[in-house]
C-alpha cells in the first residue's frame, strides 16, 4: 500500500461522507506564533464527527498506518463509545470506511 498523509487520508474520508448525504465536522486545530496549538476544547477530540439522519452518528479518530492515538484521544473515544459509533481508521480501512458511510 502507498503511504498516504493523515491530511489526504481526511479529506478523502470526508469526501466520502459527504457524497452520501452526512454532516461532517472537522475541527482542525490552529497553532499560535509560539507554536502553542489551540483546539475548541478538551484535549484530543476525534477528528471527525459524521451524523446522517438515517444512519447514525459516527465519531472517527484518523491516523496512518503507523499512527499511535494519544491518551487523550483513546479517553475520548471510550467516553463516546456508549453514547455512538466510534472508529480508529486507517488508510487501509477505506473499503469498510466507504461500505459505512454508504450504508445504514
Amino acid at each position: 500500500m502507498i503511504a498516504i498523509s493523515e491530511a489526504s487520508f481526511l479529506q478523502q474520508v470526508k469526501t466520502l461522507a459527504y457524497l452520501h448525504g452526512w454532516l461532517v465536522n472537522h475541527q482542525a486545530p490552529m497553532r499560535t506564533p509560539r507554536g502553542n496549538i489551540i483546539t475548541g476544547g478538551s484535549p484530543g477530540y476525534p477528528d471527525l464527527c459524521m451524523a446522517h439522519e438515517q444512519r447514525g452518528l459516527i465519531f472517527a479518530e484518523l491516523k496512518t498506518e503507523k499512527g499511535k492515538p494519544s491518551d487523550a484521544q483513546l479517553h475520548w473515544m471510550r467516553t463516546l463509545h456508549p453514547h455512538a459509533e466510534c472508529y480508529l481508521w486507517r488508510p487501509s480501512d477505506i473499503t469498510f470506511i466507504a461500505e459505512r458511510l454508504a450504508n445504514a
